[in-house]
């Protein structure tokens, strides 16, 4: 009865974020990541993932995700980015990150997961963002953020064909960074 009344507490706790302002959110745990449409602004969620959280505070201040298209974009299910070669076969020159899967939090609508190999253990810089929700990935992928507002943005993004989801001439992220680096 506890870890039932602790899940639906840390259930609550996860989605009351996604109707906070950017004001209300930390400035260290926070992204801004300037698409094509707008920008979108994301929460981090370091009590999940540090590692994954670290790793992405520090190649969006070192400028890596500037300017990486969103290589696989599948309607209704996700868009993929943080290559830099748009393969979906590149990444950082750091180390791969060990998997902090997390049973607290689910991909849903808006939730940000580090991509990575069939490996569980290979995750490196790329990411994806839930268009909707995907109970089968849950305890098998990291999910290191949320968007908190701007999802609209990443809706407008430009979907790939096939199950694939490859994107021909794909939309770009033109720009990220921490909010507390803004000034």
């Amino acid at each position: 009865m506890i870890a039932r009344i602790a899940a639906v507490l840390t259930a609550l706790f996860l989605l009351v974020p996604l109707t906070a302002s950017a004001a209300e959110l930390d400035p260290e745990n926070t992204l801004y990541m300037d698409l094509p449409a707008g920008r979108v602004v994301i929460q981090l969620l370091p009590e999940l993932a540090p590692e994954h959280v670290k790793r992405v505070k520090e190649l969006t201040r070192e400028g890596f995700y500037d300017g990486t298209p969103f290589h696989r974009v599948i309607d209704g299910f996700m868009a993929q980015g943080g290559d830099p070669t748009g393969t979906g076969s590149g990444g950082s020159e750091l180390p791969d990150l060990r998997a902090e899967f997390s049973r607290s939090a689910n991909f849903s609508r808006g939730m940000i997961g580090a991509a990575r190999t069939s490996d569980p253990n290979s995750a490196n810089s790329q990411f994806f963002i839930m268009f909707g929700d995907a109970p089968w990935l849950d305890g098998q992928y990291t999910i290191w953020g949320k968007v908190v507002s701007g999802m609209e943005y990443v809706d407008a993004l430009k979907k790939g064909v096939g199950q694939s989801g490859a994107v021909d001439n794909p939309d770009r992220l033109i720009k990220m960074q921490v909010a507390a680096d803004v000034k």
